[in-house]
């Protein structure tokens, strides 16, 4: 189908598909309680006479157009919110899902239900169109992507497309990746005593501070187009409520943003090295990931490890190019391809071996801020755009 064909359709189909992102994001999800938005994702998907519909046990909601026999490529985005906070601030509230300016506004538009309706509609329009896809082609809603991933950790146990297109707000330019995410808890294990006679202690405080101060100055992993690694200090507290205490138990939360390549023994090797020439004798010390108990609407729960690994690409990936070209045709303009600076689901996928390509409307620097909201062009832009990467990465020669 010629680029202006798709173009076509879908500006044909701009009312259902702008009214679709709308009723997304008046639908509150915040992590865990999906359930409204997932059913409104499942009745889309029917309505639109997608070839199977199904909800999986940890709630995500996928739907499939079968194909030929070349490669499966799967359009992934999320369905799960952060809070949008106290709502006297917003100009239209955070569930309006106000229609104006040109614009949908609201808590989710940009991340990620923009994400979600273009890519439903990409499959729609395409069944309406009746086109011969040369691969199976999915899409997955999921569940739990703000707090660990749950729905993709479940999802890659139960299918292995060849291809996933990850669905995060890009300006609808390529991704070919970005760094992944380790939390570190490091715990200085002192000996309690009454602040006025500190000498009867070993306060975790002073060991702590020169870890950090370390720790900055510490030579991080390197990577040409990912950057370096970060490490951010972020929580941190005691095992006391009394200010006259000193403390037993120092604990600091370390956001730890790793470039490609760098593992978490890697990681945690640099931070226990560190750690011996900053603690003196009488504190022990203890470095851990950070874990989190997290449930499903559906009711499925696990504890979730705060371990997120990096997808990438290489800049001369086939299928990147191959991207690039469809979605630079489907849009009539040059498509960059750049590296996500945030994290995304699609380090499980690629961690069970699952190429990804990201691509999504919506400015990222919108997303889990006040007034949040998605430009109605960039929407239908992208939902050209999912089409064309569909018709083109199913391609044998591709893939």
């Amino acid at each position: 189908m010629a680029p202006d064909d798709l173009a076509g359709r879908v500006h044909d189909a701009r009312e259902r598909v702008v009214d679709f992102c709308a009723r997304l994001v008046r639908a509150p999800s915040m992590t865990g309680d999906e359930g409204p938005v997932a059913e409104l994702v499942r009745a889309e998907m029917q309505a639109l006479g997608l070839d199977d519909v199904s909800t999986d046990a940890a709630g995500n909601v996928i739907g499939c157009l079968h194909g030929g026999s070349g490669p499966s490529v799967m359009l992934h985005a999320h369905m799960d919110i952060v809070d949008p906070g106290d709502a006297a601030p917003w100009k239209y509230g955070p569930y309006a899902g106000e229609i104006t300016d040109g614009q949908i506004w609201g808590r989710g538009a940009v991340d990620d239900k923009g994400c979600i309706a273009a890519q439903v509609y990409a499959l729609g329009l395409l069944r309406e169109a009746g086109l011969e896809l040369p691969g199976d082609l999915y899409v997955a809603a999921v569940v739990g992507e703000e707090i660990g991933g749950l729905g993709s950790r479940y999802l890659v146990e139960q299918m292995q497309p060849d291809l996933a297109i990850i669905g995060e707000p890009s300006n609808n330019t390529l991704r070919r990746g970005h760094r992944g995410r380790f939390e570190f808890i490091v715990t200085l294990h002192g000996r309690s005593a009454h602040a006025s006679t500190p000498h009867e202690g070993r306060n975790p405080h002073y060991a702590m501070s020169r870890f950090l101060l370390a720790l900055r100055d510490a030579p991080m992993a390197q990577d040409a187009d990912f950057g370096a690694t970060t490490v951010v200090p972020t929580l941190s507290y005691v095992d006391q409520t009394s200010s006259n205490v000193i403390p037993a138990a120092l604990s600091v939360h370390l956001d730890w943003r790793n470039a490609p390549k760098e593992t978490v023994p890697q990681a945690r090797a640099l931070i226990e090295r560190l750690l011996a020439d900053s603690v003196e004798p009488g504190i022990r010390n203890e470095v851990r990931i950070a874990t989190r108990e997290v449930r499903s609407y559906t009711g499925m729960q696990e504890t979730i490890e705060h371990a997120v690994t990096p997808f990438w690409l290489a800049a001369d990936d086939p299928r990147l190019l191959a991207a690039q070209t469809a979605v630079s045709e489907a849009l009539g303009r040059q498509i960059p391809i750049e590296v996500w600076p945030f994290f995304t689901d699609g380090g499980f996928l690629h961690a069970a071996g699952i190429p990804c390509i990201g691509f999504g409307p919506g400015d990222p620097a919108m997303a889990h801020v006040v007034d949040e909201r998605l430009p109605i062009e960039q929407l239908l832009e992208a939902t050209a755009g999912y089409m064309a990467l569909a018709l083109h990465l199913g391609h044998p020669a591709i893939g």
